[in-house]
């Protein structure tokens, strides 16, 4: 894949009125959300629940990409196809998360790194081969007392620009993602200060690689106020909170920024992208890459029972439909109610 041809599979994950369906939980966080709803995190459930998702009729029209996990990358639907196979048939590109993990930073109390760097370049060979177009790799950002450190998001920045440049090397898009998590107690300032810190240090970091930027998807944390505070501020405040940041700090090359739902509720997910696009226009596309925002209420329709998979799927396509119109600014609270 060409600079061009990067810059093309950027674009179109970015369509407009399309958003990016992340189906890469790991193990024990797609336990968790089958322990919501009692039953057991088993090879055949997984690959039930993710052929559930993935065999939506009219998906692509809201859908423009979904990230898989290793698992499911090598997985196949109930007519034997595989499931990027399936993706792809659909207009739909598949992608894959390829980091190891948030791990202790060493000597820095309270902050992580992402591993996954050793033995990388094989593994996105074999990801092309298998079908993905693009890769995502997720850095954790913690606020707290004394931190972020400058040392952890330098630390983070420099992983995320070495897993773009291998990325692209390998002809596949890389979305990068640093979170600043909603845990704490901090205020919706503190969260703008520490996410404009790591999003001036990844930029320069990806420079400093010689990633293409047009090549390149963010996907980030909105600037919200910690989850723990009493006064959250308002869905118009967030709106414009988190688009000052980004004009701050993300370059206009980039195509697309994807936003990730971060442990908000799916209709405040939701109601925040919307407001950023009634902002008016941006020099990238406002778009979402959402996780349990967009599966909570097809997970709890389907409730692992084969009679439900068709209500699960009307479940998941009235969310990536709400979140469609949020892309436009065309979302209202009204349309939580109307049939899918």
């Amino acid at each position: 894949m060409t600079a061009s041809e990067l810059q093309s599979t950027a674009q179109d994950l970015v369509a407009a009125g399309k958003g990016i369906l992340a189906a890469d939980e790991s193990f024990p966080t797609i336990e968790k959300r089958f322990k919501s709803i009692n039953i057991e995190s088993s090879e055949g459930n997984r690959r039930g629940y993710r052929d559930m998702l993935f065999g939506t009729e009219g998906l692509e029209e809201y859908i423009s990409g979904v990230i898989l996990f290793d698992e499911t990358i090598r997985q196949s639907d109930s007519n034997a196809t595989p499931f990027a196979e399936l993706l792809a048939s659909k207009g739909i590109i598949p992608g894959i998360k390829v980091d190891k993990g948030a791990k202790d930073l060493a000597f820095f109390p309270g902050e992580k790194v992402t591993e996954g760097l050793d033995g990388l370049r094989d593994r996105l060979k074999e990801y092309y081969d298998l079908g993905a177009r693009f890769t995502k790799w997720r850095a954790v950002i913690a606020i707290g007392e004394g931190i972020p450190t400058d040392f952890c998001i330098l630390a983070n920045a420099h992983a995320l620009a070495r897993f773009a440049a291998l990325s692209q090397e390998q002809r596949l898009v890389p979305i990068v993602e640093p979170e600043v998590l909603m845990d704490g107690d901090h205020s919706i300032d503190r969260c703008a200060e520490a996410t404009e810190a790591t999003l001036t240090a990844l930029f320069d970091q990806l420079e400093r690689h010689k990633v293409s930027l047009s090549g390149t998807l963010l996907k980030t944390n909105m600037v919200l106020s910690g989850k723990d505070v009493a006064e959250q501020a308002s869905v118009e405040e967030v709106a414009k909170e988190t688009v000052r940041v980004l004009e701050k700090t993300v370059p206009s090359e980039i195509p697309g920024i994807v936003f990730l739902s971060g442990g908000q509720s799916d209709e405040l997910a939701t109601a925040h992208l919307n407001a950023m696009n009634q902002l008016g226009s941006h020099p990238w596309e406002l778009s979402f890459s959402y996780g349990r925002a967009l599966q909570a209420p097809s997970l709890r329709a389907w409730a692992g029972k084969p009679e439900n998979v068709e209500a699960g799927r009307k479940a998941l396509l009235h969310r990536a439909k709400l979140n469609g119109a949020a892309r436009y600014g065309k979302y209202s609270p009204e349309m939580e109610n109307e049939a899918a």
